[in-house]
């Protein structure tokens, strides 16, 4: 959320990013934003006046008082009463004007970084730069539910008479691979200095608004019936919301965490043959990390996390790519985000894997997330998060990368203590 400050001052400057971002609709906003929050200060101003002179009144009430003027005294008690009145409706009206004002400052979207390519959608996210060489072998490589089949490592049929479409049974290898990649990858983040943390896997209503726009959401949680209570979409949201309403010690920062949880997303929209088997799922598990900083430490922070992606990737000898997502392609929240891709054999592209974020201050403007300064100024911190690896996406990647032409997967030397030594699946 933008500071109130900054829009105020530098209202064209703030449409002028809306424009950047191709939400045209939203322009309207920014004037109404600005009527209302004049009025909400007009209001807020009245009532501190009020008070004051309230104040001053009950002074001169107990000196007539004093003096015997009880005529007097009680003359201006009415007065008092009256004012009362007027300030208790003051202070409605002051309520009323600053939740519409912060309804509206919601709905607007965050300043992006200078850095950030204009573009309307996904399609015109920019490449930056590859890692390892994609390779394409002689043999045909089976869609990914076709390869875990072979390997009786995956029950789609029995998933759907259970709980639907979009979720599924990992068996035997598989299933044990799922869990190797993602203790591999908690003590990948761990030797980085990260600490490692299991969250909440449920967060309140105050913290989902508090971490992301309406729209994600709307397309994202499941909420639990008759609870102030939503399942987690990543890890990221209970871990952001780990530092709600505190006022952190700047020598303490950074915080630096790596974080389990399963995730469960609605995947509104979802469709095409890769949203067949496990490419978009309601259910699955994830190792997140997160940063929270100081404001001019979050660009530094933001290269380090996606290269640990990279990094983790092709420690486990698969190609990936990072791209820049344009201005279109960028939940409000977000100040700048970057993509990993890894390489897809069978498709002959790459597909993504991995999203990067910096929020800035946005969430921590949200979720009163503070840190206290020199000569104990406070100021919001800065907040990023990035996927380590989210399996059973990430095995499409993994198996298709190191699938042999018989059918069996190579196991990569760092993933091998994982597997209880085992070199290949077959």
């Amino acid at each position: 959320m933008i500071d109130i400050k900054f829009l105020r001052e530098n209202p064209d400057a703030v449409k002028e990013n809306i424009k950047k971002k191709f939400q045209d609709h939203k322009l309207e906003l920014v004037d109404k934003v600005i009527e209302l929050d004049k009025l909400s200060r007009e209001a807020k101003q009245k009532a501190d006046d009020l008070r004051s002179n309230r104040n001053k009144i009950s002074k001169q009430i107990g000196a007539l008082m004093a003096q015997g003027k009880r005529e007097e005294g009680m003359a201006l008690k009415e007065e008092v009463t009256k004012q009362a009145q007027q300030l208790q409706e003051l202070e409605a009206q002051e309520s009323e004007l600053s939740t519409q004002v912060t309804d509206i400052m919601m709905q607007i979207p965050q300043i992006i970084d200078p850095s950030v390519p204009i573009g309307k959608d996904d399609t015109q996210n920019v490449e930056i730069e590859r890692f390892g060489e994609p390779v394409v072998p002689d043999f045909e490589v089976p869609y990914h539910t076709d390869i875990m089949e072979k390997l009786n490592g995956i029950d789609l049929d029995s998933a759907r008479k259970v709980a639907g479409n979009g979720f599924y049974y990992l068996m035997g290898d598989i299933a044990r691979l799922h869990s190797a990649v993602i203790a591999y990858a908690r003590d990948f983040m761990i030797d980085r200095g990260f600490t490692y943390c299991v969250p909440p896997f449920m967060i309140r209503s105050n913290v989902v608004t508090g971490v992301m726009s309406f729209a994600e959401m709307d397309s994202m949680m499941y909420k639990i019936e008759g609870e102030d209570l939503y399942l987690i979409g990543t890890s990221e949201h209970s871990m952001i919301g780990k530092f709600i309403d505190t006022i952190n010690k700047e020598e303490n920062l950074p915080y630096t965490l790596t974080s389990y949880s399963p995730c469960f997303r609605k995947e509104k929209g979802a469709h095409g043959i890769e949203e067949r088997g496990v490419y978009r799922i309601h259910q699955f598990e994830k190792q997140e990390m997160i940063v929270v900083c100081k404001p001019e430490d979050s660009k530094m922070w933001f290269d380090k996390l996606w290269q640990n992606t990279v990094d983790l990737f092709r420690s486990l000898d698969i190609p990936v790519r990072t791209l820049e997502c344009c201005s279109g392609d960028l939940a409000d929240l977000k100040v700048r985000s970057l993509d990993v891709e890894a390489w897809s054999p069978r498709q002959k592209k790459y597909f993504e894997v991995g999203s990067c974020s910096n929020l800035g201050d946005a969430q921590a403007r949200r979720l009163k997330i503070r840190v206290s300064g020199e000569g104990g100024k406070k100021y919001f911190a800065h907040t990023l998060n990035n996927t380590v690896v989210a399996p059973p996406r990430m095995l499409i990647a993994f198996l298709e990368n190191n699938l042999n032409e018989d059918g069996t997967v190579n196991i990569p030397v760092a993933l091998r203590p994982y597997m209880g030594g085992k070199e290949i699946i077959g």
